[in-house]
């Protein structure tokens, strides 16, 4: 009784485990953006809120490119914090 208790244990947590890789596997990889970065943007798909700061801040924008595929790039912005006043 206690082996089957164990089998059924580490059946359990071979499914947990593999349920948590596919769901890294889903989340698109963060690519840094640079100047030289070549954008194939399709779609916008979300962009990241700019705090109303005045200061340089990280963003991101997910997008989708013209094969369908999706992207996720970070990238520094300003923030919308600063006036001309």
């Amino acid at each position: 009784m206690k082996s089957l208790f164990a089998l059924a244990l580490v059946a359990m947590s071979s499914f947990a485990l593999a349920d948590e890789i596919n769901s890294a596997a889903a989340q698109p990889v963060v690519e840094q953006y640079d100047y030289s970065t070549n954008l194939d943007i399709a779609k916008v798909i979300s962009l990241s809120t700019i705090p109303n700061v005045c200061e340089v801040v990280p963003a991101t924008m997910t997008y989708e490119d013209h094969q369908g595929q999706r992207h996720t790039i970070a990238y520094r912005a300003m923030g919308d914090g600063c006036s001309n006043g």
